[in-house]
């Protein structure tokens, strides 16, 4: 039965909506610019298609440029759009490829040939930075009347940054904008300005970055080695700035959320680096080889899948049997999903190495009072200690561990956000691990996000354990062979 806010905008829904995404919808679906800042679980993805449907079911726009993070670019593409988009919206959805196959142009150019759809183009916020990306999207927004949206836009925070100023200058051409992301604010108030430049420079009553600066920040000088520096001392005048964004934004958290479903999972997909592209070549090569023509045994499958595994996660054992580090892209993956996170979180990996180097980052980040960790390292008399500090400190935003150590009979109901930096292919490890947060005392919804990487054994064991698959019992040697 439709709500009286579905009949007042007259569209028809694929997937309902919860309440607060009715409000959302209400309160800015017909706004040529608009900011959500939703928290990650509150479904900010779906109210912003819900909005493009709509306005393209008013005839009002026939294009949509979605520009996110590399880690959501193929949610968006395969997930978020098959699901929500509905069923009379007639569409032609294209993701953008920086390399492009004869196959992809075709797909391309069908944004252009036909007529009578909305036109959907999903782009990587790295592709602004090259002449080919910034080319594709300027063709695309002057063929078409155009929503744009930013999602997770504090990627467009930094004034000098090229992808800023592209995608500022470009939105320009957009009849429609949105920006979109959980944390408006990741270091001081000053993140905010470029989001609200891209949606009409207007908004903030600053014609530039250091107006706007000088009005909500104090300043103090500095010297260093010979030179006068500027630097933020402290901020002022937040009150105001507050009720300014207040008028073009939505902000809801997931505590404030009664209606959301206990669990939401969510996929960040994460691509290798060259140098992990080439070790998990050879090492693909030396498994099937290792393999091929054996009997072999479920656990030895395993072990070859596993060390394929390590190497997705930044690290690999060499013939010496030493452990060797390798430039990743997850580590940088996590912090952007933290950014997003309100309240606690847990980090769940399953090698003791990625726990030291999620440690050693989040310090940088975030200090050395906002964490404690939970694995084979920490001591047993410091265990209870961690807990207790994590569930009642309130400066203690993080957890850090592995399932096999931590997954087991404690608590941690302060964590709203568990997030799998990388998984075991044990399953029964795996829903432990997710009840230490999901269990009585816990009054708010838990977001589980996995960190997969795409075209890899990594995405099949998420599926396998997402999937309720026992992987180490239910699988057998020669399925797990296909794997590799």
């Amino acid at each position: 039965m439709s709500t009286q806010k579905e009949k007042n905008m007259k569209y028809k829904f694929k997937t309902k909506p919860y309440a607060h995404q009715l409000t959302a919808l209400e309160k800015s679906w017909n706004k040529e610019t608009y900011a959500y800042f939703m928290e990650m679980g509150t479904g900010k993805t779906k109210v912003l298609i819900d909005n493009m449907s709509m306005l393209y079911d008013k005839g009002k726009i026939d294009g949509a440029l979605i520009v996110a993070p590399k880690g959501v670019v193929k949610t968006w593409y395969e997930q978020e759009l098959p699901t929500h988009l509905a069923n009379h919206i007639e569409n032609v959805s294209v993701l953008w490829q920086p390399n492009i196959t004869k196959k992809q142009q075709e797909k391309l150019e069908s944004l252009f040939e036909i007529e009578t759809a909305l036109h959907i183009l999903v782009m990587n916020v790295e592709a602004f930075s090259t002449d080919k990306g910034m080319k594709f999207a300027s063709k695309f927004l002057n063929s078409h009347k155009v929503l744009m949206a930013i999602d997770e836009s504090t990627t467009i925070k930094t004034p000098t940054a090229k992808r800023t100023k592209n995608i500022i200058g470009l939105g320009k051409y957009a009849k429609y904008r949105r920006v979109m992301t959980g944390s408006p604010i990741t270091k001081n108030p000053l993140d905010l300005y470029t989001q609200c430049e891209f949606l009409d420079p207007y908004l903030l009553n600053h014609a530039s970055y250091y107006s706007f600066r000088n009005r909500y920040a104090e300043m103090k000088t500095m010297h260093i080695r010979g030179r006068s520096i500027q630097v933020v001392h402290a901020f002022q005048n937040l009150a105001e700035l507050s009720d300014k964004v207040k008028n073009f934004s939505y902000r809801v958290l997931k505590e404030d959320c009664l209606d959301l479903p206990p669990k939401n999972f969510i996929k960040r997909y994460i691509t290798l680096t060259p140098d992990q592209k080439k070790i998990y070549e050879q090492m693909k090569k030396q498994a099937i080889a290792t393999l091929n023509g054996k009997v072999t045994s479920t656990m030895t499958v395993l072990t070859q899948l596993m060390r394929l595994h390590q190497i997705t996660c930044g690290h690999f054992t060499a013939d010496d049997g030493s452990i060797q580090s390798i430039e990743s892209n997850r580590l940088n993956e996590l912090m952007s999903v933290l950014q997003e996170t309100e309240g606690k979180a847990i980090i769940w990996a399953n090698y003791q190495l990625s726990v030291g180097e999620i440690i050693q980052r989040i310090v940088k980040e975030y200090g050395k009072d906002s964490y404690v960790h939970y694995y084979g390292l920490t001591s047993q008399e410091d265990r209870q200690d961690f807990i207790r500090k994590f569930q009642n400190d309130p400066k203690c935003r993080f957890l850090v561990g592995t399932p096999q150590t931590g997954g087991y009979g404690i608590t941690l109901t302060q964590a709203n956000t568990v997030i799998y930096y990388s998984n075991g292919y044990d399953l029964e490890k795996r829903l432990q691990s997710e009840d230490r947060a999901h269990r009585i005392g816990q009054k708010k919804t838990v977001t589980y996000v996995d960190l997969i990487c795409e075209d890899t054994v990594d995405e099949k064991i998420v599926k396998a354990l997402r999937d309720k698959i026992n992987i180490a019992s239910e699988v057998l040697g020669e399925e797990l062979k296909t794997w590799i």
